[in-house]
Order: structure tokens, then C-alpha cells, then sequence
């Protein structure tokens, strides 16, 4: 049982505050530590070890849904681009990274993984804070699916 499926367990019982919206691949969730504002995963739901064992029309919805969750923080950020990613090397379950990225973050960081950025120091998730953030991708992400 790794986090992810921890995660993905909480969020069908509605007990995951860090959820923007079911999507059909999976689950669209707030990152604990905004590294980025706007910084997302998409969990998918049922959980698999990686993106290869998921049946062809599954990987291509779950790769559709990242890209989704992507757009939506474009539209509603001031990213200049968005980053993805999945690893998978620290919990083996297949999840997406999906970071914002600005064209105002510090030089030492801009130009490369957002992994370089201090995490400890950087803010955590709080629902009352990020709740008009989540709110606006949430609507863009269900007008995206909607078509």
C-alpha cells in the first residue's frame, strides 16, 4: 500500500482535501507541498504500479486528463508553461506530476526540476488558503472535459 493508493482510498470517501475533481482517469489533487502555486497530481483511480500497465485506451485517458489539468492551469494561472512528470521511484504507483511554472521564479530554479526548489521551506497545502485557487481550476478543468 503505498501513498497513492492512500490517497486514492480517501478521495472516493470524500476525505481527501486536497481534491479538485474526479476525472475519468483518476483523481485531479492539490500537491501537499505548493512548491509552485497551482503545483497538481492527477492519482489514477484504480491505482497501478505504472503507466505500462495500464491497457492502451487507459493510457491514452490518463495522458488526455494530465494534459486537461494542464491546460486549466494555464488558463488560470500566470504560468508560462506547465511541466510533467512521472516518476514513481519513491512511491511505486503510477501518479502524474503536473507543475505551473513561472517565468518569475529565481534563476537558480527556473531553469531547472522543480525538485531543486527547498520543499521544506516552501508553503504547504492549506484548504482555506487555496480554496479560490482550487475552485477556478476546478470549473476549467470540468469546462474541458464537458468539450
Amino acid at each position: 500500500m503505498t501513498l497513492i493508493h492512500t490517497r486514492v482510498e480517501m478521495a472516493r470517501k470524500g476525505q481527501n482535501p486536497t481534491v479538485l475533481c474526479k476525472m475519468p482517469s483518476g483523481w485531479a489533487v492539490f500537491g501537499d507541498v505548493q512548491v509552485l502555486n497551482g503545483y497538481c497530481l492527477l492519482l489514477p483511480d484504480p491505482v497501478v504500479p505504472s503507466l505500462n500497465d495500464l491497457p492502451p485506451e487507459a493510457r491514452t485517458r490518463f495522458l488526455l486528463d494530465m494534459s486537461i489539468i494542464g491546460d486549466a492551469l494555464l488558463e488560470v494561472t500566470s504560468a508560462a508553461r506547465i511541466n510533467y512528470e512521472i516518476l514513481g521511484n519513491s512511491d511505486p504507483a503510477l501518479h502524474a506530476h503536473i507543475i505551473p511554472r513561472y517565468a518569475a521564479e529565481p534563476d537558480e530554479y527556473r531553469h531547472n526540476p522543480v525538485w531543486f526548489y527547498p520543499w521544506d521551506q516552501m508553503p504547504r497545502f492549506d484548504p482555506k488558503t487555496h480554496k479560490p485557487l482550487m475552485e477556478s481550476i476546478r470549473v476549467a478543468i470540468e469546462k474541458k472535459l464537458a468539450g
